[in-house]
């Protein structure tokens, strides 16, 4: 109660009334009569974004996930927003140098040749020091904020609670699964505060594109990493909001932001593993064109499952066969069994057919997805909470290919990646592959499926065996009985009733 007592506190003193009341009244004339000792000189968009500083870590990464949706958002608080990515006040770097000692257990100048003090940058939950190996690497040494964790326990506290209040009073608040959602959104945060888990993510992610001519990921020195701090190549480039510099170094835009989604759909469907955090912030290009990855604290992870449902759904998308989509979600339970497809099908026709043969500039996913959202709301679809990061992800994507080229496709550009992936999945290529990957199991499990059935029979379990294989012999005698009396009767009435006609 005292952290909300704080945040409404705080939302006050920055007058982020002025957003929720902004369209006046009685109710609004109240409130700034009420509030006539504060002064507001700042723009609006200055005070939105301090106030979220002022909050803390999840509502700077709220701030962050808006700062990418321009089509939805005023310009000049797009612009604020936008310095929440790498520009949030850092703390002193005498902390961060103690913090490394206390974690690592040596002195600063023990571990590096030299250690920058002054941050090259900061965001909500952790900064960026300069650094140089005892044997003249240059790195990049990640140290994570203290204190955080009280606040972000409370933060996720207050979640939880109003998630529990939406998921009792809201009638859609079940089907929408509030508090799973949330529990996801804690979890992929309880991660990012363990830098050893984001190293290992970093690990994984480059192993997954060792030699990509689209994407850089910096390598990892585990004798210089603990749980809050991460020590890794340090990398070089231009941010890619930047994208008049990057013209000026010579890179293909265009091409560019077709290398985005590639890279976006290779990591989903391919590997099951994709960075989830793919705000302009955390990317680097280049001058090659390359793109480098920074920040691998929130990865999102699918199960093959997921990934046919998603590629079906997608590739269904793609050829307009909008019954196909809806049968995917019929097959998969994420609508009721009742659900007329037909019905579905035409839902999903008038939210999506609008959309194709035109250019990102001028399509939201914001809004289709808000749309989508409003069907599934009429055909009571499940929400899956595994999928939020994904489509947290999607939206950043595009709030990312927006920037760099308005006119890009992203249906044309994602079709043939999704169709060649679908070929392997259900080709000869996908059955070798899940031979191949299968065989382990089975040469373990062969040899001994003698000795398990032996046990089996041999055990004081064969009597309930039997008792159970009777009792489905008796049931169905007495089906086929009462199947053979009801043939009867039916052939007797037949009988009575050609009777009566005769006569």
């Amino acid at each position: 109660m005292l952290r909300f007592l704080k945040i409404l506190w705080i939302a006050l003193r920055f007058g982020l009334d002025e957003f929720a009341l902004e369209a006046g009244g009685a109710s609004s004339r109240a409130l700034h009569a009420l509030l006539f000792f504060r002064t507001l000189d700042e723009p609006r968009g200055v005070r939105l974004r301090r106030a979220l500083e002022t909050l803390g870590p999840i509502f700077v990464k709220f701030g962050q996930a808006l700062s990418t949706r321009r089509d939805l958002l005023p310009p000049d608080i797009a612009d604020e927003l936008a310095k929440l990515q790498d520009h949030v006040p850092p703390f002193p770097g005498e902390l961060a140098a103690a913090e490394v000692e206390r974690a690592l257990g040596k002195p600063v100048a023990q571990l590096f040749r030299s250690f920058d003090v002054q941050p090259v940058a900061s965001a909500s939950v952790a900064q960026v020091h300069l650094a140089v190996l005892p044997d003249g690497t240059e790195a990049a040494v990640k140290i994570l904020r203290p204190g955080m964790l009280p606040v972000i326990v409370e933060d996720l506290a207050l979640l939880d609670a109003g998630a529990a209040l939406v998921e009792r009073f809201w009638a859609d608040g079940k089907r929408l699964k509030p508090r799973e959602v949330v529990a996801e959104f804690a979890r992929h945060l309880y991660d990012e505060l363990d830098l050893m888990r984001e190293a290992a993510n970093a690990s994984q992610l480059r192993r997954n594109f060792p030699v990509s001519p689209l994407l850089v990921v910096p390598e990892v020195y585990w004798d210089w990493c603990s749980g809050t701090v991460m020590t890794m190549q340090r990398m070089s480039g231009t941010p890619v909001s930047r994208a008049d510099e990057l013209r000026r170094q010579g890179v293909d835009i265009p091409r560019l932001a077709r290398a985005g989604v590639e890279i976006f759909f290779t990591q989903v469907f391919r590997d099951g593993f994709f960075h989830a955090d793919m705000h302009p912030g955390n990317i680097l290009v280049t001058p090659e064109g390359r793109y480098v990855a920074l920040d691998f604290g929130i990865m999102g992870t699918l199960t093959e499952v997921d990934k046919q449902y998603l590629a079906q759904n997608f590739l269904a998308f793609f050829q307009r066969d909008y019954r196909r989509v809806a049968q995917a979600h019929l097959e998969a339970g994420w609508v009721p069994a009742d659900t007329r497809v037909d019905e579905f099908e035409g839902a999903i026709r008038a939210v999506c057919e609008p959309i194709f043969d035109r250019p990102l500039k001028e399509i939201s996913l914001g809004r289709v997805l808000l749309r989508l959202f409003q069907t599934s709301r009429r055909f009571n679809v499940e929400i899956q909470p595994q999928l939020v990061m994904l489509q947290k992800t999607l939206l950043n994507i595009e709030g990312l290919g927006r920037q760099l080229d308005p006119d890009l496709d992203l249906w044309t550009t994602a079709k043939p990646f999704l169709e060649q992936w679908m070929r392997d999945q259900v080709g000869l290529k996908g059955l070798l592959r899940a031979l191949r990957n299968e065989a382990p199991r089975w040469t373990t499990m062969l040899p001994q499926l003698p000795r398990l059935l032996h046990r089996a029979l041999a055990d004081d379990r064969v009597g309930r065996i039997e008792h159970a294989l009777g009792a489905l012999l008796e049931t169905e005698k007495r089906r086929t009985r009462a199947l053979e009396l009801a043939v009867l009767l039916l052939a007797g009435i037949f009988a009575w009733l050609v009777l009566c006609g005769l006569g």
